[in-house]
């Protein structure tokens, strides 16, 4: 088992930044492909970005191309992402998930094993 704790939302104004963190408790998240989703109000789960667990390969969304980055610290069995020049559509709870079955894939939310509680982004004009 794998616990995810996120943290590092908050209340910001467009074009700040926020750095989340997801900390992982159980077991070591170097095992495991990690990705980040977010959920706005009346939608669904959409991904936002994601890290293999091997090379490091990171695939985003073209919604947050050249502004958000994902990164992962296995020593300290952590993923962050990096939101640079935040929009009020980027308002939503950001969600870690871990995942490393053989079918896992990068965007598919059901391909992924562990999940965090969320994290409330809020972006106001």
């Amino acid at each position: 088992q794998v616990q995810l704790v996120e943290s590092g939302g908050g209340l910001v104004q467009a074009g700040d930044s926020l750095r989340l963190s997801c900390a992982a408790s159980g077991r070591t998240l170097g095992s495991y492909n990690l990705g980040w989703f977010r959920q706005a109000p009346g939608k669904e789960r959409e991904f936002v970005a994601a890290i293999t667990r091997s090379v490091g390969t990171t695939y985003y969304a073209d919604s947050v191309k050249g502004r958000f980055t994902i990164s992962r610290d296995n020593a300290k069995n952590t993923v962050y992402l990096r939101m640079n020049s935040l929009k009020p559509e980027d308002t939503a709870v950001y969600y870690c998930a871990a995942g490393r079955s053989v079918r896992w894939n990068w965007g598919t939310p059901e391909t992924y094993d562990y999940w965090g509680q969320g994290t409330q982004v809020t972006v106001s004009l």
